[in-house]
């Protein structure tokens, strides 16, 4: 579990009433089942607290690089790496399963120390090594150097990451040793910054340690559970209450989550029991909250690690990649909030009653909870300062919040914890960088990507809508079992230049947003929809029945890509006036509404199976950019509704 800690599991499992699922000890079976982070050694006594030490020195020592470090960027991200090498083999055993309290296998140690020490040996010699240049390629004692380096954490992305990934980074090396010589490989993927120390992990190093270490304060403020009783205070009481307060809560939580899983696990372990008590089918519940907590990567101002590597990768700042992605979160989270609705008079749910929902008025009083994230977005979207600065600003904010908040009392221990938490946090994604930076390097040095480029644009023949149909494949199929980090850094190397191409012409902001989109929704995407399968371990569910719910919730996710592609103004890219954003947002709600309806198959009373038909089409037709289109889609779509309304009245008068 990445920010959402074991503790705060503990607190929302202990909330829930429902006997099927509801002690810390389910909740951490599932984070076990489907989050590897979880999967970790066992240390107890003196050994877990000197590893909790290295993890907290190691969690002030990035923030003070991050801030204060003008060190070669080959010096600075090789002891980042053998840093992460060190505490990923002390955290993650090489298999699952047989993990015995404070035992460490003394392979498990010479890998470790060899790995580490390969990166650390080029940190102190980095000055001699980039002036030997490609000279460094024929040293025998640097290519062991660079093999050793490469395969330690070839072997720890397995450990802690998966084999999926790994799958893609082995058949572009294979590809790469058959195209230039081994050498110059090992040369490029680990002495220069075209390879491990590419991108990713240098926007890793700089900004993304930092923010985790922020949501890891953040969550120890109580903050989650803040937003949890909002939720219900908002919505609990209106019609299938409990399922309204996971997309809710789950946007809310996903702010500062990087985590699907952890965070449907979280928010999940009290909302899918309520959802269930409530009425919803097992199935139905876990995709409600799969879907939701998946889609906490894409709400601002916090959007999950891949958002630092846009705004890299684009050269624009962070905070206009946040504000960016505004409107397409609404649009997502409407989404499943209207499917989430219509299911409920489908099944005739009520809420919860009112007497057992958390006044706003208490709510208020803890109104501070928020101080940290609100410093944290005016410092940003100001430019006050660099985004590192500005979340170190944050990170002594909800210190002292978690001070203040009696209920939840930032104790030393506490602090200690949360730094503990954000540098084990950082080991999954700074090991999905490395692998990322390595598949990049590949294609680079293979000139892949311009390959790439030739044959999709051919096979499209140039047409916008077949290139962004493969790409959108190209992305589930990657992303499955990829985190998103490393999936959205695979896809901006690969797939991004093929929109952008001037044969296809989709806008560079649109074509990032598009396979980063599509990247995250494979964690609901069956067969391999991790976030899914926990939510249904959860529920009590069938996996697979659940994953194809979710995937019918966010619907929105496989419909608002395509409609930013073409018409980049809800990205608030070349947009005439705002009356044209005003239109675009409109109309797309109206036909999310639509094809909710019919992919639910009630409104007022069921609806045929013509008129559901018909409706995708209006639906469809809302979203695709023109007013003719709009106007013909409105007509059906409003047209239905009301036909709907009409015949359950008819139906109720008789």
């Amino acid at each position: 579990m990445s920010i959402f800690q074991k503790k705060q599991t503990e607190q929302t499992a202990a909330q829930t009433s429902d006997a099927s699922f509801g002690t810390a000890a389910d909740v951490e079976e599932v984070m076990k089942k489907y989050d590897r982070e979880s999967n970790t050694r066992v240390w107890e006594g003196v050994p877990k607290q000197i590893i909790r030490g290295l993890m907290a020195v190691f969690s002030v020592y990035s923030i003070y690089v991050t801030l204060f470090s003008t060190a070669l960027p080959e010096i600075r991200l090789s002891v980042f790496l053998g840093s992460i090498l060190i505490m990923g083999y002390l955290n993650f055993p090489m298999f699952k399963h047989h993990v015995r309290p404070n035992s460490m296998p003394w392979y498990d140690a010479v890998i470790m120390v060899l790995g580490a020490g390969a990166f650390f040996y080029y940190a102190l010699n980095a000055e001699r090594i980039i002036k030997l240049s490609l000279r460094a390629s024929k040293e025998p004692l640097l290519l062991v150097v660079g093999v050793v380096g490469i395969l330690a954490l070839i072997e720890l992305c397995r450990r802690s990451v998966g084999l999926p990934i790994l799958c893609v980074v082995g058949a572009l090396l294979v590809y790469t040793f058959t195209q230039v010589k081994p050498q110059l490989v090992i040369y490029n993927l680990f002495y220069t910054t075209s390879g491990v120390m590419n991108t990713p992990i240098n926007v890793c190093a700089k900004y993304i340690v930092v923010f985790i270490i922020f949501g890891a304060f953040l969550e120890r403020t109580g903050i989650a559970q803040f937003f949890i009783d909002l939720a219900n205070s908002v919505a609990g009481a209106s019609a299938g209450g409990p399922a309204k307060v996971a997309v809710i809560s789950s946007a809310l939580c996903g702010m500062v989550s990087g985590s699907s899983v952890g965070n449907t696990v979280t928010t999940g372990s009290v909302t899918i029991p309520m959802m269930k008590k409530t009425g919803y089918k097992g199935e139905f519940a876990g995709a409600v909250e799969a879907a939701a907590s998946t889609g906490g990567q894409i709400m601002p101002p916090i959007m999950g690690a891949a958002a630092f590597l846009m705004a890299e990768y684009m050269g624009v700042s962070y905070a206009k990649v946040a504000v960016t992605a505004i409107l397409p979160a609404v649009l997502y989270f409407t989404g499943i909030y209207i499917a989430v609705h219509l299911e409920a008079r489908k099944l005739g749910l009520r809420g919860i009653p009112k007497d057992q929902l958390p006044k706003m008025s208490q709510l208020i009083k803890k109104i501070y909870l928020l101080a940290p994230l609100v410093v944290l977005v005016t410092m940003v979207s100001l430019n006050l300062k660099t985004m590192q600065f500005s979340a170190a600003v944050a990170i002594g904010v909800a210190i002292v919040v978690g001070v203040i908040n009696k209920d939840e009392r930032l104790t030393l221990t506490k602090l200690i914890d949360a730094l503990e938490a954000g540098g084990k946090g950082t080991i999954t994604v700074a090991v999905a960088c490395a692998m990322a930076g390595m598949v990049a390097g590949c294609i680079t040095v293979t000139g892949l990507a311009s390959k790439l480029i030739t044959a999709i644009v051919s096979v499209s023949g140039g047409h916008m809508m077949i290139a962004l149909v493969l790409t959108m494949l190209c992305c589930i199929v990657l992303g499955m079992g990829v985190p998103t980090t490393a999936n959205y850094c695979i896809m901006a190397a690969t797939c991004a230049p093929i929109l952008t191409n001037p044969a296809i012409g989709v806008t560079t902001m649109a074509a990032h947003f598009f396979v980063f989109y599509f990247g995250i929704v494979a964690d609901i995407t069956p067969p391999v929809a991790l976030a899914a399968y926990a939510g249904s371990a959860i529920a009590k569910a069938d996996p697979m029945k659940t994953g194809l719910n979710a995937t019918k919730l966010a619907i929105a996710a496989f419909i608002v890509p395509y409609i930013f592609a073409m018409n980049p103004a809800m990205l608030l890219v070349d947009v005439d006036s705002a009356f044209q954003v005003v239109q675009i947002v409109t109309s797309a709600l109206i036909g999310l509404f639509g094809v909710a309806a019919a992919l639910n198959g009630f409104l007022y009373r069921p609806i045929p199976v013509l008129l559901r038909l018909a409706l995708v089409a209006g639906g469809l037709g809302m979203m695709i950019p023109g007013t003719l289109s709009d106007v013909t889609g409105f007509v059906i779509v409003a047209g239905i509704i009301l036909y709907q309304r009409a015949m359950a009245k008819r139906q109720a008068a008789v």
